[in-house]
């Protein structure tokens, strides 16, 4: 297949997806971040990791370090969205989500005031 043709079907790919995350739709960018899943191509709330998300919040709210966080997650049984423990890392990037740190993985950046 020519450089030209995967270029232009990159392309079109890329459009459906900006058009799907423009209508709210779930664009298909790697699997739903923390807290959300993917039903019929929507992204929806996953009860039991919103439960973790908030878990999360209220301990940093407390005052805990990110690793402090982690590793009573980890004590308690809890595991990230691919079955692995808590890292201090995955904590930070579930608070950055929630207090809109990071853009939503819907393909469209999210507005920062």
């Amino acid at each position: 297949m020519s450089a030209e043709k995967v270029s232009l079907i990159w392309e079109r790919l890329e459009q459906g997806r900006r058009a799907k995350a423009s209508e709210g739709g779930y664009a298909g960018y790697g699997s739903p971040s923390f807290g959300q899943m993917s039903v019929n191509g929507e992204l929806i709330e996953n009860p039991s990791e919103q439960e973790i998300i908030e878990l999360i919040r209220r301990h940093h709210k407390s005052g805990k370090s990110l690793q402090q966080i982690a590793d009573w997650l980890n004590l308690h049984g809890y595991r990230t969205k691919r079955g692995s423990e808590w890292q201090r890392i995955s904590v930070k990037r579930v608070l950055d989500k929630l207090y809109g740190k990071t853009p939503r993985i819907s393909g469209v950046g999210t507005q920062r005031p």
